[in-house]
């Protein structure tokens, strides 16, 4: 196979919410708790949620930069490619970059939405959270048919809402959901609890993908704040190994017929991991009482979770070990990992030694079939869907690294050090600190 005939869906890239992302989407009711964006005196743009200011508006969202400035957090929509946040340059930098589809997750909203969460109305929290999935299934996903995977938000704090939430979004086409990894970070009950059978049920009830997103509850911890920050760069996949042990054992994928994706994960690990799982069932199972109905754990991975990769080399060497029906292909527009324009290339590398038939299920059909997501008919057939062809649809698009400005320049007499955790902790903990004056100024001018 050639690049050129590549045909690739990513299940995992990000959007940044535009600024009028609520417009079309409030009741005229409910206009008066319509989130906005604000600039303040630095020139950086902001979302007001319920009178608070929300966190930076295109975390990481630096796709297009120079890598030297890959540190260096945009802080308005002018500081971030413009695919990032508006849909029709989205569907030119996924053309350019030879992406069909694409599944996205929220930025400001956190990937599994629980800035809503942290609402005082939660009533108008889940107002807005409807909304959100409005823009999100009719505008992001709904202009452009065929090119992106709606994949909705649930008010998890509230298991009779969710239920709802999620058979009102499955008529409208999408059956994925975005979900915390460990909602007992999230101040929620285990997902081992029997709160969330209802959840379950209504999954399988409507062919709903579970994706729990590696951030989305737990993370990636540093190893200290003297740590190079390569180091958490590093590890921040794998992190979720300690979320999929715990939703292996979940007892629901006895009773239902359930999906989980395991997304920004990569696949390396994975052979370990359920040699692993297999050799503690086998020798501890007599007095821990787990119960796979006579079968492997692995068994169960590779029926109930699908995974990802961008760069995941060794992991598809070891294909046989994961499962060829149990992997998909990310992007991770517009992220510092992406490596846009250039996936179609990189990726032939990637899957060097595998048979056409496997490249095609790992770069488009497991993803495909996993979201029952028609790509093909919207696109007039497979063969306008390939790399050579939508790049045909965008040949002018630029691509060369643009600069933003930083890092900042060294001092007379400093010398450029490694950029450690305590850095990124700090300059995150400013913002923080600078959103939660602003909070304290709004309150006070209310």
């Amino acid at each position: 196979m050639k690049v050129d005939d590549l045909v690739i869906v990513s299940v995992d890239d990000h959007a940044v919410e535009p600024p009028d992302m609520f417009d079309q989407h409030l009741a005229v009711q409910h206009k008066a708790i319509k989130p906005r964006v604000e600039k303040d005196e630095k020139g950086a743009d902001f979302w007001i949620f319920e009178g608070r200011r929300a966190g930076n508006i295109g975390l990481n969202a630096v796709v297009g930069r120079m890598r030297e400035e890959y540190g260096c957090e945009p802080i308005s929509f002018d500081q971030m490619r413009k695919g990032s946040y508006d849909i029709d340059a989205r569907i030119e930098d996924m053309n350019v970059n030879g992406i069909l589809s694409s599944l996205n997750f929220p930025s400001v909203v956190t990937f599994d939405g629980s800035l809503f969460h942290k609402f005082e109305n939660m009533g108008n929290a889940l107002i807005l959270l409807q909304a959100y999935n409005d823009w999100h299934i009719d505008e992001w996903c709904g202009k452009y048919p065929g090119r992106n995977i709606p994949n909705a938000l649930v008010p998890y704090w509230d298991i009779k809402e969710t239920v709802k939430e999620i058979e009102r979004v499955a008529k409208k086409g999408c059956h994925a959901i975005t979900f915390s990894d460990n909602p007992s970070l999230r101040n929620q009950p285990s997902v081992h609890d029997a709160h969330w059978e209802p959840l379950w049920k209504a999954c399988a009830d409507n062919e709903i993908v579970i994706n729990i997103h590696i951030g989305s509850g737990a993370a990636a911890p540093h190893a200290s704040m003297a740590s190079p920050i390569d180091a958490w760069i590093t590890t921040m996949p794998i992190s979720i190994v300690n979320s999929a042990a715990d939703w292996l054992h979940l007892k629901a994928l006895k009773d239902y017929p359930l999906k989980i994706s395991l997304s920004e994960g990569g696949i390396g690990w994975i052979p370990y991991f359920l040699e692993r799982a297999d050799f503690t069932h086998e020798h501890h199972a007599a007095w821990t009482y787990a119960d796979f109905d006579g079968r492997k754990p692995s068994d169960i991975f590779r029926e109930h979770f699908m995974t990802c990769f961008i760069d995941d080399r060794f992991g598809l060497k070891n294909l046989e070990e994961i499962g060829e029906d149990n992997v998909c292909y990310e992007c991770d527009y517009p992220h510092s990992d992406s490596i846009w324009p250039h996936s179609p290339e990189y990726l032939m590398r990637t899957v060097e030694g595998l048979t056409d038939r496997q490249i095609d299920k790992i770069t488009h059909e497991n993803a495909l079939k996993l979201f029952q997501f028609d790509a093909f008919g919207p696109m007039g057939g497979k063969e306008n869907c390939s790399v050579s062809a939508l790049r045909k649809l965008s040949p002018d698009v630029p691509t060369q690294p643009v600069s933003y400005g930083g890092p900042a320049p060294l001092q007379p007499g400093e010398e450029r050090r490694r950029v450690t955790s305590g850095d990124i902790t700090k300059m995150f903990s400013d913002v923080m600190l600078a959103d939660g004056k602003l909070a304290a100024e709004m309150a006070e001018t209310d």
